[in-house]
């Protein structure tokens, strides 16, 4: 796509103007030529400020100020959701992302100041800007973004040329906020704002489900969570679909994880507050810092809507709008017609896509021991259930219709319907079940005759109440699939 383009456009220096004069926004991104500006698409129909197109010339804003801890930096940052770097996108086709305060008109009249009040100005210099580009330090945008950390960017796994700055801030760390304190509401509470087609992330440990809606993961990406006694990162990246749950224990250490800024192969980069080492969202391993190298523990989730939930597990509890960021409006798409796209950004996207598949068509990706392998929806929804196997580890992916496409239509629930594809064990009892499709989004196994839902339970027959144990799966779109598991198998109709 050639409206991300360029993430490299100059050093970043301080500076204001009478358009993009923030509270609490002390340095501003640069946009020196009329004909190159960025822009900012505001995903809240009709918000933005009086006078303007839902396409605002600015340079970017951010809140804060290089060296807070990242406690005060959520605090004090005016933004309310993402803000991505996105270069002359058309308002039609959508950027990656912005929300913008509610409060920005009125702080538009007041100057920007400092911390100790006083006014920024654009005084700044190439002798002010880090020494970046050496082997060992980021180099461009990122080194720039990434330069009041502590990161050891000696150890790493990756080029460092392969980062990319997805939020342009002095510091961009948890510009998108992660969710610290979570607050759960049950299914019956969350029916007054959810529907049956709302998507969301269900998780599953220790006798504890729980779901977490897409409409608050677009803009939060990451939920720092407890399930029992065990710590859990629950993380979403819009831009690959990847939902994927961790065990956020690493060496006796419990860590908090948060959205860094930058991306690789257009996924989350996390950061964890104990070293600022890096993480891979897609693969759950450390790929820059101390924790270089380190695999996280892989937790079952699986994307599927509220009505299936709402069916299968009514003691499932769901995640609340009570986030602690009051301006939010969730159940808004910030990455409207995304899904649409033919590609994925192409300023955050270095690798060629495999043309096997679509670039943005959504794959169940298994990931276990034995292998791999990467089952796009369009080779599952005509068939309902496939019988497979992973090496030699029997699978079962079972798909019904139910579920809205999130990253499409200005208002999540709305979205096209892309359905639930979910994958298990059909091993039960020491026998291995196989399923066929009812065509009503219910499954029958040959070997007992009983009648499962898309969620793993068997809800009449000889085996009614038991339920398929998951296997660790994921709903990226190919693109991301292929490029971080180039090794899988891919399964063809």
């Amino acid at each position: 796509m050639s409206g991300c383009r360029d993430l490299n456009p100059g050093p970043l220096v301080p500076q204001t103007s009478a358009l993009t004069k923030l509270r609490h926004s002390p340095f501003l991104w640069p946009s020196d030529d009329s004909t190159d500006r960025l822009t900012l698409h505001e995903a809240r129909s009709g918000h933005h400020l009086p006078g303007r197109s839902t396409e605002r010339e600015v340079g970017a804003v951010v809140g804060g100020s290089p060296g807070m801890s990242p406690h005060d930096r959520r605090a004090r940052s005016f933004l309310p959701g993402p803000v991505l770097l996105a270069r002359g996108l058309p308002a039609a086709a959508g950027s990656p992302a912005s929300y913008v305060a509610d409060d920005v008109a009125a702080a538009d009249d007041a100057p920007a100041t400092t911390d100790a009040g006083s006014t920024a100005t654009s005084d700044a210099t190439e002798d002010d800007l880090p020494d970046i580009g050496t082997d060992d330090v980021p180099p461009g945008a990122v080194g720039e973004a990434t330069a009041p950390w502590d990161t050891d960017w000696t150890n790493r796994t990756i080029d460092l040329n392969e980062l990319a700055v997805g939020i342009r801030a002095v510091d961009p760390r948890d510009r998108i906020p992660p969710i610290d304190e979570p607050v759960y509401e049950s299914l019956e509470a969350a029916g007054e704002w959810l529907t049956a087609p709302s998507p969301g992330a269900l998780v599953e440990l220790d006798g504890i489900r729980r779901f977490y809606p897409l409409a608050i993961l677009t803009q939060h990406e990451i939920v720092n969570d407890e399930f029992g006694d065990v710590p859990v990162a629950v993380t979403y990246c819009p831009l690959c679909n990847t939902a994927i749950s961790f065990d956020r224990r690493v060496g006796g250490e419990v860590l908090r994880f948060g959205v860094s800024g930058l991306l690789r192969q257009s996924d989350l980069a996390m950061w964890d507050d104990a070293t600022t080492s890096l993480w891979q969202q897609a693969t759950g391993e450390g790929i820059v810092g101390d924790f270089a190298g380190t695999q996280l523990e892989f937790i079952s989730t699986a994307i599927t809507s509220y009505g299936e939930v709402l069916d299968s597990f009514p003691d499932t509890e769901v995640l609340s709008r009570d986030t602690g960021f009051p301006n939010r409006t969730y159940g808004t798409n910030p990455y409207v017609s995304y899904s649409s796209n033919s590609a994925p950004f192409s300023g955050f996207f270095q690798g060629e896509v495999d043309d096997r598949v679509p670039a943005l068509e959504r794959v169940v990706g298994i990931t276990l021991d034995d292998g791999e392998l990467g089952v796009p929806f369009s080779s599952i929804a005509g068939k309902g259930a496939l019988n497979t196997a992973v090496g030699d580890t029997p699978v079962v992916v079972l798909w019904a219709s139910g579920a809205a496409d999130a990253l499409d239509h200005p208002t999540i629930d709305i979205g096209e319907d892309i359905g639930t594809g979910v994958a298990f064990s059909p091993l039960l009892d020491e026998r291995t079940l196989t399923f066929e499709a009812n065509g009503d989004g219910t499954f029958t196994d040959a070997e007992t005759g009983s009648t499962w839902d898309v969620l793993g339970n068997a809800t009449e027959g000889e085996l009614a109440g038991e339920r398929l144990d998951p296997v660790t799966h994921r709903n990226d779109f190919w693109f991301a699939w292929s490029t971080f598991f180039p090794e899988a198998e891919l399964y063809d109709a």
